[in-house]
Order: C-alpha cells, then sequence, then structure tokens
C-alpha cells in the first residue's frame, strides 16, 4: 500500500553481522504505535530477508503479530491544540504487550524471544519550533495525529530511515530474578533511553529557535556579568552594552533549517557528480556505534571551502544529523552567509583577543550547544593549509568545548578526528598565488558567482572521507588531570592542568587525522616525480617507484585507519593523464611523463599530505644519499636524534622506541627489495650499490621526500651558529631562516614556495627549546652550548659537503647597532 511512497534506507547494513541470532523467534519494539509504521517495518523486514512482524509469535501470545510498541499514542484532532497549550498528546507509559511476553517466559522455560528496537524515521529534520511548515512535514521530536503522518509520509516518505537494534534476550533478563513489575519498568527505561539516543543521533536534539538559544546565552550568568564589565569600561548604560552583547549573539548564532539541508542535499549530489569522480567514505560504522549518547565534535582536517560542505552532506545522507559548523566570519557574506547559517554554520571572528564580552558571548553559546547535545565541528588548524601539512593547531575552541563540559558533565564528549583527501584542490590557483607571496584575495559574493561556471567544467578527481580513532574527553581527563573528581566546575574556575591537556588534546587530534591518512594515486605521483630535478620520468621507472611505494605501504602498514588507492601503477598514471596531472612526451626511446613548474609546486602539496606515512622509509633512503656504508647503530642513532623534529612537523603517532622498530622492519624490507644489502663481514653495516642501477634511483627517490625538511633544520642550525649564542630573539631567527632558505632556492636548487614557509622554520625552533637544546636568556635571545653544535656535525652523514657549504655560505647574520655605518661629521 505504500510501496509507491517509500523508499526505505536500512541500517546497518550488513544485518546478518550486527543481528546475529535473528533466525530465532523475534519479536521487533517500534518507539511509537503507528499504522505507516507497522507497514514500513514489514516492508523493511522483507527487503532485509527478517521474519516478518505480522506473522504470530508460538500460542499467538501478541495475537497475529510479532511486534509491540513502547508506547501508544492517543492524539486526537485537539493534539495541536493541546500541544500549543504546552500540554502533550497523552500516551501509556508502559506496553501490556511487553508484560505479556514476559509472563509467557515465566511460565514456558523453554520459550526465548529476542526483542529488536526498530526505530522508524519519516524524513529528518529538527524541530524547528518557529518553522511549523517545516515540523508538520518532517520527522521530529513532537508527537503529531493520522493526518500529519499521511502527509509526512506523502511528501518526505522516500527519504525513510529504518534502523535496527542489536536483540536482546528476555531470557536473560528474567534471569535477573527480579519482581514482574520492576522487570517491566526497566527493560521500559532502557529501550526508551535507547530511541531517545538513536533519535537524537539521527535527527539531532530538539533545537529551539535562534531567538531562544540566544537568549539563554544573555541569560547567562557570566555573559551578565561580561555585560556590567563592558559598562563600565565603555561608560555607558547596560543597554547599550546588552545591545553589543545582543548583536555579537545573533552574529555568532546559526539558524538551522531542515528544509534548507534537504534542499542543499539535492543540489549537492548535483555538484558532486558533475566535479568529482565519487567520494568514498570509510569507518563511518564505527562512529554510528560510538556516537548514540555522546556529544560529538567533529575535527577534520582542512584544505579546502569544500570541507565545510563535503561532511555535512556525507554524514545527511548517512543519516547522522549535520553539525553545528564553526566558520570564519569571512565566510559571512550576502546571501551565502544566510544559507550556511541555515545548513548549521555559525560564525565567528579570527581574533577574539581585547573583547571579554565577545569571548563571554561566544563562550556561553559553545556551552549551550554542548549542553544541548547538538554536534559541533570545527577545524583546530583555524586555516587552510597552504602546503599540504596539517597546520600546528589552536587551542581556542578546544578550551571552549573542555570548559563547557567541565561545567556540566552530563553529556559525554566525543572528539571525531576526520581526514579529507583531495585529489585535485579547487583552490590550486590561489594557493599557489599566496605561497608566491601574493596577498590572500577577500572572499566577495561575486569572487564566488565567477568562479562557479570554471568549478562545474572542471574534473577534480576523486575525495576520500576517513573517520579516524575518537578521543573520549572523559579519558583524557582521567589520565591528565586525575584530581578532577567529576563534580562541575564554576566558569570562572581555572585548574593548573587546563591549559596543558588542551594541548595534548590539539596535538592528539592531529594526530588520529594523520592515522586516518588517504593515499590516492595522485600522491604517489606526486612522491615519485618530485624526486627528480626535472619532475619526469620515463614511464618504466615511474611504474616501478609507485609500485614500491605500495608495496611499502602495504606491508608496513601506519595504522588499520590508513587506506591506499587499489589502482595499478599503470592505472595510476593513466588516471593523472586523465585529470591533467601528467604530460606525455613521446619518444622513440620510450615516453616520459612530466609536470610544468605550477603543476609541480601543486604536486608538493599532495606529497605533503602523506608524508608523515614515508618517515621511516624516507630517512632510511636520505643516510644513504651520501653514504655507500652505514651501521645500523648510526642509523637508529641519527634517527633517534631527527625524529622528535619530525614528529613535531608531520604529527607522527610513534614514540622514539616505536620509530626505531619501525626502522628495523624497513630495514629487512630494502635489503629483501635489493635497494640495500648486508655486509658480508658484519651484517651490522648496511650498503648501497655502486653506479646508477634502478635500485639506487629508486632508494634516491624514496630519500628525496624528507631532504628539504633537513635542509629547514640545517639552515637553522647554520644561522644560529653563525649569529653566535645570545645574539637572535625566536623571531629574528625565523625571519632569517626564511630569508636564507629563498636565497638558497634563487641560487642553487629551486623548491616549491613552501620550503621557506615561516610555520616550518618556528616549528622547529619551537622544538629545539623543548629538547633544551636552544634556551632564552635572560635578554630574550637564544642561547646554546657546543651540543646545538654536535648536533650540526651530525648533518654531513645526510647533507652532501656541497649544499652544506651553500647553506653556510647563504646563511645570514643580523644587523648590530655596531655594524651601522656613522655619518661624517
Amino acid at each position: 500500500m505504500l510501496s509507491p511512497w517509500i523508499e526505505l534506507s536500512i541500517e546497518p547494513r550488513d544485518l546478518a553481522e550486527h543481528l546475529p541470532g535473528v533466525e530465532g523467534e523475534v519479536c521487533y519494539v517500534l518507539e511509537d504505535y503507528g499504522l505507516s509504521n507497522i507497514l514500513i517495518l514489514d516492508r523493511a523486514c522483507q527487503d532485509a530477508g527478517l521474519p516478518a512482524p505480522l506473522q504470530a509469535l508460538p500460542g499467538e501470545l501478541l495475537g497475529r503479530r510479532s511486534y509491540l510498541a513502547l508506547s501508544r499514542r492517543n492524539v486526537s484532532t485537539l493534539g495541536p491544540l493541546q500541544q500549543s497549550l504546552g500540554r502533550p498528546p497523552a500516551s501509556k507509559t508502559h506496553s501490556a504487550s511487553l508484560a505479556t511476553l514476559l509472563e509467557a517466559h515465566r511460565a514456558d522455560p523453554s520459550l526465548d524471544v529476542q526483542l529488536v528496537p526498530v526505530s522508524i524515521f519519516v524524513g529528518r529534520a529538527p524541530d524547528k519550533n518557529s518553522g511549523w511548515f517545516s515540523v508538520l512535514f518532517s520527522e521530529n521530536w513532537a508527537l503529531v495525529g493520522r493526518f500529519r503522518r499521511l502527509l509526512a509520509i506523502a511528501l518526505n516518505g522516500r527519504d525513510t530511515t529504518v534502523r535496527f537494534a542489536q536483540p536482546i534476550s528476555l531470557r536473560h533478563i528474567l534471569a535477573e530474578d527480579l519482581p514482574p513489575e520492576r522487570t517491566v519498568r526497566k527493560i521500559s527505561r532502557v529501550l526508551r533511553t535507547h530511541f531517545r539516543r538513536i533519535r537524537a543521533a539521527v535527527i539531532g536534539p530538539d533545537l529551539s529557535t535562534r531567538r531562544l538559544l540566544v537568549d539563554r546565552v544573555l541569560a547567562a550568568p557570566a555573559v551578565k556579568d561580561a555585560i556590567a564589565d563592558q559598562a563600565r569600561r565603555d561608560n555607558s548604560s547596560l543597554e547599550d552594552a546588552w545591545k553589543k552583547a545582543y548583536g555579537y549573539a545573533y552574529e555568532i548564532a546559526a539558524d538551522y533549517s531542515h528544509p534548507v539541508v534537504r534542499s542543499a542535499s539535492f543540489l549537492l549530489t548535483f555538484v558532486w557528480n558533475r566535479i568529482y569522480r565519487g567520494v568514498l567514505v570509510h569507518h563511518l560504522d564505527r562512529l554510528k556505534q560510538a556516537a548514540p549518547g555522546h556529544e560529538v565534535v567533529y575535527v577534520p582536517s582542512h584544505r579546502s571551502h569544500m570541507d565545510y560542505l563535503l561532511l555535512s552532506y556525507l554524514l545527511y545522507t548517512r543519516g547522522i544529523v549535520p553539525p553545528h559548523i564553526v566558520a570564519g566570519i569571512n565566510l559571512n557574506l550576502p546571501v551565502i552567509g544566510t544559507l550556511l547559517r541555515k545548513g548549521g554554520a555559525f560564525f565567528i571572528r579570527r581574533s577574539i583577543r581585547g573583547s571579554a564580552l565577545y569571548s563571554a558571548v561566544l563562550g556561553e553559546y559553545v556551552a549551550q550547544l554542548v549542553a544541548g547535545g547538538y554536534s559541533i565541528e570545527y577545524f583546530v588548524e583555524g586555516g587552510r593549509s597552504r602546503t599540504g601539512r596539517l597546520l600546528p593547531p589552536k587551542g581556542g575552541m578546544i578550551a571552549m568545548t573542555v570548559r563547557a563540559y567541565l561545567r556540566q558533565p552530563t553529556r559525554p564528549v566525543l572528539f571525531q578526528p576526520v581526514y579529507i583527501g583531495y585529489e585535485k584542490l579547487m583552490e590550486g590557483d590561489s594557493y599557489l598565488d599566496e605561497l608566491s607571496g601574493k596577498p590572500k584575495e577577500k572572499e566577495s559574493i561575486w569572487q564566488l558567482l565567477s568562479s562557479i561556471p570554471k568549478v562545474l567544467r572542471s574534473n577534480y578527481g576523486q575525495v576520500v572521507v576517513n573517520f579516524g580513532e575518537p578521543i573520549h574527553l572523559g579519558e583524557a581527563l582521567a589520565e591528565r588531570a586525575p584530581e578532577w573528581d567529576g563534580r562541575p566546575l564554576p566558569d570562572d574556575e581555572r585548574p593548573a592542568w587546563l591549559s596543558g591537556m588542551v594541548d595534548e588534546l590539539a596535538q592528539r587530534i592531529q594526530v588520529n587525522i594523520n592515522r586516518a591518512a588517504d593515499v590516492n594515486p595522485v600522491n604517489l605521483l606526486a612522491l615519485a616525480l618530485l624526486s627528480t630535478p626535472k619532475h619526469a620520468m620515463s614511464v618504466a621507472d615511474l611504474t616501478a617507484q609507485i609500485a614500491l611505494s605500495k608495496t611499502l605501504l602495504a606491508e608496513l602498514p601506519y595504522s588499520n585507519r590508513v587506506t591506499v588507492t587499489p589502482h595499478t601503477p599503470e592505472q595510476i598514471i593513466a588516471h593523472g593523464e586523465e585529470i591533467g596531472m601528467l604530460t606525455r612526451t613521446e619518444h622513440p626511446l620510450g615516453d616520459v611523463l612530466h609536470v610544468d613548474g605550477d603543476t609541480a609546486v601543486l604536486l608538493s602539496y599532495y606529497r605533503n599530505n602523506v608524508l608523515h606515512l614515508f618517515t621511516a622509509t624516507g630517512w632510511l633512503a636520505c643516510c644513504f644519499q651520501h653514504n655507500r656504508r652505514m651501521s645500523v647503530d648510526t642509523v637508529r642513532r641519527l634517527g633517534s636524534t631527527v625524529y622528535p623534529f619530525l614528529q613535531k612537523e608531520l604529527f607522527i603517532r610513534w614514540s622514539e622506541e616505536e620509530f626505531v622498530e619501525r626502522l628495523d622492519a624497513t630495514i629487512d624490507i630494502f635489503v629483501r627489495e635489493g635497494l640495500l644489502d648486508r655486509s658480508a663481514e658484519d651484517p651490522g653495516v648496511l650498503i648501497r650499490a655502486a653506479g646508477q642501477s634502478d635500485e639506487v634511483f629508486r632508494l634516491r627517490a624514496l630519500g628525496h621526500s624528507l631532504q628539504q625538511a633537513f635542509e629547514r633544520y640545517y639552515i637553522t642550525v647554520s644561522v644560529l651558529v653563525k649569529n653566535g649564542s645570545g645574539t637572535l630573539s625566536s623571531g629574528q631567527l625565523e625571519s632569517l631562516c626564511q630569508l636564507a632558505a629563498q636565497r638558497l632556492s634563487l641560487l642553487y636548487a629551486p623548491a616549491a614556495p613552501e620550503f621557506f614557509d615561516k610555520t616550518l622554520f618556528r616549528g622547529f625552533i619551537q622544538k629545539l627549546r623543548e629538547l633544551g637544546l636552544v634556551k632564552l636568556d635572560e635578554n630574550g635571545k637564544l642561547a646554546f652550548d657546543r651540543e646545538l653544535e654536535g648536533w650540526a656535525r651530525d648533518a654531513k652523514f645526510i647533507l652532501g659537503r656541497e649544499l652544506r657549504h651553500s647553506i653556510e655560505k647563504v646563511s645570514p647574520e643580523a644587523a648590530r647597532p655596531d655594524d651601522e655605518v656613522m655619518p661624517e661629521d
């Protein structure tokens, strides 16, 4: 009867794995009774090959059916009026059918009926009290009557989700030997809690309007205090300060609208099919198992403006309510900003320092979201990466989230890292300009509209979205702050351990994002082609190099959440040509594949996406760039010395001990593949083949991926040593290192602009200070001793003599006051 109007999405997809034992006697449990629910359940069971709900249980315990409803709503035509008066429709609190089943089990010890909770959602939408049209026709938290349910099916039936939960054995429950009435109450309570969690996970919490949320923010004690302080500072009235706070709150707040989200999902389906060759998702099922009952905070990598849209779209189309997304105020453009706000975005300013009132309003808004069970999404990097590496994390939003939880620790918080990998970025051209020194263009509505035709005509390859290992805030608190006893903390209390824990959380998030990396064809092409001076290889060499990279990834897996393209090297090369990354030049001695200058710069971006996966292989290969022989002990010692800097720059998961173990495993594979040999006289000595064999070529190509990192490290140490201890501040050192890297690139070996990125030098200097190799003296200058010079001497094992000399030659000295030429009298 409902077939023309209903299209079902059944979850979980692999019911045989998630519902073991359903071949026995099954009784389905619905949240609410309704004819439409029964018919939808019957259709879902047919499609999934499960026992039908309209067949009798043994002895016809429930008549000619095998389902029951947790509550039976008594919804009359007066229901809407009752709700407007604040009176919910009447409903039974316990199911008489459940009591009947339990009594039958007591009477017949051989009976064992399994309860299978089933949640049914016809259209997914939050309950927007101010938007009665969307409430009327979409799934929400309100109880509705037959007529409204009929309209919902007519309009939204093709967006119906049926979610089966794992079965509950009544026989096992009876084994607890509770009194009959208590058993019924316990099962009912467990089922109600289950249905509430699933409903919150699928359609989101019971949303209020933007206005009501803003009112709650402004009524919070912390915001009231900030308003009073603002009035005193500005010497203005409380009313003027309140208006300023009100303006901040409305500037920030999202205005989620299900009709807008649903319409956008149709539009985005068209766009993705037009510009991408598929969007793959991995490990989402693990999130679905962990999310119910948790406040989920999505923390994805940030490489494109598409990140906002892709993640929300994927969650929505797979039955999870889209999160409220933190967006920069620069995206609050006319029309576009309104649409993003209705899609769940809330806007914050780039810097909130210097405005205590704004900080209080934003902090309270986040606290209201966390306390209300709204899922949130923000980018801990703060902005989009222009180099392909993850940026150093900023802890502001994490700190607000943690403080919100500490204030009201009722709902556990789960941070969900997400890796988003692209084969081709639509912002690629603008990134090239910015890396080359041009100022970042300010976003505008005209800029967006003018770019649409070009975007829709382009082929951006495939996108992969991987969900990483989640981080439970409760577990992090137990590890970092065992003295916290779980009691709520007032807003004005800042524990001493809070700042350190936020920093540690931020680092763990970045590490877990990288643990879920995807290696796509463009990543592999970039790793190979950028290892040659002219970014060109013969077809045979490129095929062999890609095959070697895939072998290393398969036999030395980084984590169980990393995914690698299944394509063969030949298919990867063909794909690179198809999306315009590779150019083929035919030649009688064999075709040559190459990339042009701008494409090579962009390829460095895609290489950097997965550089952390090749740290051990890259380091081992680097050791033999300028050495034919090296002992395993030396490889380990030097690796332990340099690893902390690589770990900080690339957010690598291993400890130093684990890195050494990884090196040992890598050595075995290099020996097996013929890239290295063990000395016949001493197996503890490794030997690289002489000459220019294919194995030497592939080894050098592997080592090139980390070469520039070591060049940057040597530049930093060289500038420090040349200027002397106690001479430079951290800021001066960063600037001089950047100038030296730029000059080295101009005079000797052209490099991508990311080679002289100040952020990378800043991270290295910070790590030098953390390790005690460099310290701040009483004047705020960087002081060091001979230990740093010894560290620099080890560079001869990795960098060639000519390159070291070039770096030392271009390393500048800071201008000193006594060096200035005095004018003649």
